[in-house]
C-alpha cells in the first residue's frame, strides 16, 4: 500500500432510539443473558409445547419491540427465549466450536455480517437452507447474497443493515462558528471525507476548550471503507487489504486526522468514549443507523436536542454493520425455528424493531411502512431518519466479503487507535497491523 507520509506526534449492536410514536424508551442492554435456562435447543415437552432459544449478541430489539410475546400470542404452544451475549467478539468464537462439537447450539443463531462469509465458506452445511421460507426479493439486493452459498442455499435471513449518516453536536458546531442546519452541514461535506477533515480544521480554530471534532479516526476509517465494493478481499477470495484503494484512502485520512489532532482518540464503546458523549466533548461521529442509539443512550437526557443527523460525506453510499438469523440443523425444532425466523424478518416486524430501537431494516418492503418512512428522532432535533437511511440504503454498493473481514477491520482499527493515543507513526502502525493480520490469516 502507498501510505501518505504524515507526521503523527466493542459490539456494534447495543443501541437505543426513541423514534416518533414510541410510547416508552427502550433499554440499553449492558448485562448478560436475558434469562433463558440454556442456550441449547430442546425438543417439545410432554404436552407438545416448544421453547425456542434465540442466541444473539448485543441488542437485536425483539424483546424491546414485544415480538416474542406477540409470537406466543399467535402460537400459544411456542415460547421464545433469548440467550444474549453482550459482546459479539465473545459470542462468535463459541459458534464454530459448537458447530464442530455438534451440541450446544440454540434453535436460532445470530451471525454478524463480518462473520457471515466465513460461515458460508466453512459451515454452510450445518445450517438450514432458508431460501424456500423467505422471499429474498424483499431484501435490499445485496443483503441475502452475503448469506448465499455458491449452489444457491440461503443460510441466513437478513435482520438489519447500517446505512451511513453523520451525527453532529449542533451546540458545539454553533460555538465553533460552523453551520448547524443539517442541509448546510451536508453541503459542507458533499465532496467527501476530505471535506469532512477540512471542516474539522475549521472547527479546531474556534473549538470550545476540551472538545474535539471527531471521536475516533478508526470510525471514520470504517465509514470510508464501507462505501466501497472492494474492501479487504477481491472477488476471487484473495485478501487484498494491503493494496485496496478504499483501505488506502481510509488509512491516509485516519492518519491525517490523528496528525492534525482532530480526534479525541477514543476506542468506540469504551468507558472513555461513553464519558465523552456524556460530557459533550465530541462534535461529530460517523453514524451508521445503529450508532444514533449509542449516542442518545450514552449522551443522556442532558444532551437531548444538542445533536442532529445529516447525510454522510460524499456521494457514495455506505453500509457499516448488519446481521442475520440462521437455523442450525442440529436443532430439535427446525420447522418451528424456521417459521420464527421468517416472521421476525418480515417487513412488519423489522419496522417494529426500528421503531423500538432504531435498527434499520434490511427488508426493503419495510421502507414504505409508516413506522419507517415517517420516522423522526426527537433526540436529534426530529431528524427524518426514515428518509435519510432509506435513501442511503437504496444505493449502497454490493460489497465483496471475506472470511476474516472482522479480524482485519478490528486489527486495523486497533493500530489507528495507537496513532491517536500513543503517537505511533503511520508507517509503524501500518506494519504492526499487517504483521498481525498476516499472522491471523495464516
Amino acid at each position: 500500500m502507498r501510505i501518505t507520509r504524515t507526521a503523527v506526534g466493542r459490539s456494534r449492536r447495543a443501541a437505543v432510539l426513541v423514534t416518533t410514536g414510541l410510547t416508552a424508551p427502550a433499554l440499553l442492554l449492558t448485562g448478560c443473558g436475558s434469562g433463558s435456562d440454556s442456550s441449547g435447543s430442546k425438543g417439545p415437552d410432554e404436552n407438545g409445547n416448544v421453547t425456542l432459544i434465540v442466541a444473539d449478541y448485543g441488542q437485536f430489539g425483539y424483546k424491546e419491540a414485544g415480538l416474542f410475546e406477540k409470537y406466543h400470542e399467535l402460537h400459544p404452544n411456542i415460547t421464545v427465549k433469548e440467550d444474549v451475549t453482550t459482546d459479539e467478539k465473545v459470542y462468535y468464537p463459541k459458534l464454530p466450536q459448537q458447530l464442530n462439537a455438534g451440541s450446544g447450539l440454540a434453535d436460532v443463531q445470530g451471525i454478524e455480517v463480518g462473520r457471515i462469509k466465513e460461515i458460508v465458506d466453512t459451515q454452510a452445511d450445518a445450517f438450514v437452507d432458508l431460501g424456500d421460507a423467505i422471499d429474498v426479493g424483499d431484501w435490499v439486493s445485496w443483503k441475502e447474497k452475503q448469506a448465499t452459498t455458491p449452489d444457491g442455499a440461503v443460510i441466513g435471513a437478513g435482520t438489519d443493515i447500517g446505512p451511513m449518516s453523520l451525527c453532529y453536536n449542533t451546540e458545539l458546531f454553533g460555538k465553533a462558528g460552523l453551520p448547524t442546519d443539517r442541509a448546510k452541514v451536508a453541503e459542507r461535506v458533499a465532496g467527501g471525507w476530505k471535506d469532512y477533515l477540512q471542516l474539522g480544521e475549521e472547527y479546531r480554530k474556534k473549538a470550545p476548550e476540551g472538545t474535539f471534532f471527531m471521536d475516533s479516526a478508526s470510525a471514520m476509517f470504517n465509514a470510508v471503507v464501507s462505501s466501497s465494493a472492494e474492501q479487504y478481499y477481491d472477488e476471487g477470495g484473495k485478501p487484498v487489504y494491503k493494496d485496496s484503494p478504499s483501505v488506502e484512502q481510509g488509512w491516509n485520512l485516519a492518519a491525517e486526522a490523528a496528525s492534525k489532532k482532530l480526534t479525541q482518540g477514543l476506542a468506540q464503546f469504551s468507558d472513555p468514549w461513553v464519558a465523552a458523549l456524556r460530557k459533550g466533548t465530541v462534535a461529530t461521529v460517523a453514524c451508521p443507523a445503529w450508532m444514533a442509539g449509542q449516542i442518545s443512550a450514552n449522551a443522556g437526557e442532558a444532551n437531548k436536542g444538542r445533536w442532529d443527523i445529516t447525510t454522510a460525506p460524499g456521494s457514495t453510499a455506505a453500509n457499516w454493520g448488519g446481521s442475520f438469523l440462521a437455523v442450525p440443523k442440529q436443532g430439535k425444532n427446525i420447522d418451528e425455528a424456521t417459521e420464527l425466523v421468517k416472521w421476525l424478518t418480515a417487513p412488519e416486524q423489522q419496522a417494529a424493531v426500528f421503531k423500538a430501537i432504531g435498527v434499520f431494516p434490511s427488508n426493503a418492503r419495510a421502507y414504505e411502512l409508516p413506522e419507517v418512512k415517517d420516522a423522526r428522532l426527537p433526540y436529534f432535533n426530529d431528524a427524518p431518519i426514515g428518509r435519510i437511511y432509506a435513501d442511503e440504503a437504496k444505493s449502497i454498493p454490493e460489497a465483496v466479503l471475506g472470511p476474516k473481514d472482522g479480524v482485519i477491520k478490528d486489527t486495523i482499527s486497533t493500530q489507528i487507535n495507537n496513532m491517536e493515543q500513543r503517537g505511533t507513526g503511520p508507517d509503524d502502525a501500518w506494519k504492526a497491523a499487517t504483521d498481525a493480520i498476516d499472522k491471523a490469516l495464516g
